[in-house]
């Protein structure tokens, strides 16, 4: 079977396709035969050496989906010729996270879906939407869960609460169509006015251009009367975070998801505490998470937005592609 490895050391120019042997499931695992993988920021920062020191060879990419094709003895929960994706921490199936569950994150140090079968626990996977074909699916067990555990699981987010989601990466389209399926109010942020109205078609229902508008919290502010927003999608990282701080309400939610401008950053803790915001660190969700995803993603018919498709062969160009940031929502591909 084809492998993409990263071998040596980091660094895309060390990320090539290799032949390895079909895994065998063992008692109480599956062989899933992978149809569609998605890239993600982490996908990035991993392959290029900025995103965790996981011991080499590495296969990267933590999303992917495909077909149960064998079964191990004594596996029950999924059955051969179901569609599945694997979750993103292995080893988190349920309750609050742990140290030793998010040791366990596919694509690093877990082999991940940048080949053509992966082995898994029948605990690691969990059913794929029915209203999606595998390439939506392969979409959302990291940046779909991502954002569905910040708006409802750390947000409590409930119809008519105003939304602040910042970028249009896959993130952050989630936040988007989830939000505004829940009833929710959406200012979205971007640098281009090409991707607000492509935002607007999504139904995002007010628009600010960092460029134009580098004081975006304020221009927040003042969509909202001088309130301030409920919930803001905090992707950005250590640049925009202190903006965060001064959009949100008082007693509203910051959820801490994306390092895109950098880690550090001087904060005006006063700011902080002064507006009594809950601020929670989001690093994707359990498999009961994903799971209660995928009912609303039915009962809502959301489909993942797909910017572009590539050939496993040409992992390299989609991940400069990534790297570009040009891109609307989710890159895939095609296994």
């Amino acid at each position: 079977m084809r492998a993409a490895v990263i071998s040596g050391s980091y660094g895309l120019d060390n990320l090539k396709l290799e032949e390895r042997d079909v895994p065998k499931p063992g008692p109480g695992q599956i062989l899933v035969k992978l149809k569609a993988a998605s890239l993600n920021y982490r996908d990035l920062a991993i392959t290029s050496g900025f995103g965790g020191d996981y011991p080499l060879p590495l296969v990267p990419l933590s999303d992917g989906c495909g077909e149960v094709v064998e079964l191990g003895d004594g596996v029950r929960r999924v059955a051969k010729g179901d569609l599945v994706c694997p979750s993103f921490f292995q080893g988190w199936l349920s309750g609050p996270p742990t140290p030793a569950a998010l040791a366990t994150s596919f694509g690093g140090p877990i082999d991940g879906c940048a080949e053509d079968y992966v082995c898994v626990s029948a605990d690691g996977v969990s059913k794929a939407p029915k209203n999606l074909t595998p390439a939506e699916a392969a979409c959302l067990p990291c940046a779909g869960l991502t954002a569905w555990r910040a708006l409802f699981v750390e947000g409590n987010l409930k119809a008519g609460d105003t939304v602040l989601v910042q970028g249009t990466g896959g993130v952050s389209i989630f936040a988007l169509q989830f939000a505004k399926a829940a009833g929710a109010h959406v200012i979205i942020t971007s640098s281009s006015d090409e991707k607000l109205d492509r935002a607007k078609a999504l139904g995002a229902d007010q628009f600010i251009n960092y460029k134009k508008t580098p004081d975006w919290a304020s221009e927040a502010r003042k969509l909202t009367g001088g309130r301030g927003v409920d919930h803001v999608v905090e992707v950005g990282g250590a640049e925009t975070f202190p903006q965060s701080i001064m959009a949100i309400r008082t007693g509203g939610h910051i959820a801490v998801i994306g390092i895109l401008s950098g880690l550090v950053k001087d904060m005006n803790v006063a700011a902080m505490f002064g507006q009594n915001a809950k601020i929670s660190g989001i690093t994707v969700g359990s498999r009961q998470h994903f799971e209660e995803m995928v009912r609303a993603v039915e009962q809502n018919d959301i489909k993942p937005v797909i910017d572009k498709t590539f050939p496993l062969e040409d992992i390299v160009p989609a991940l400069k592609l990534m790297q570009g940031a040009s891109h609307f929502g989710k890159i895939v591909l095609d296994i």
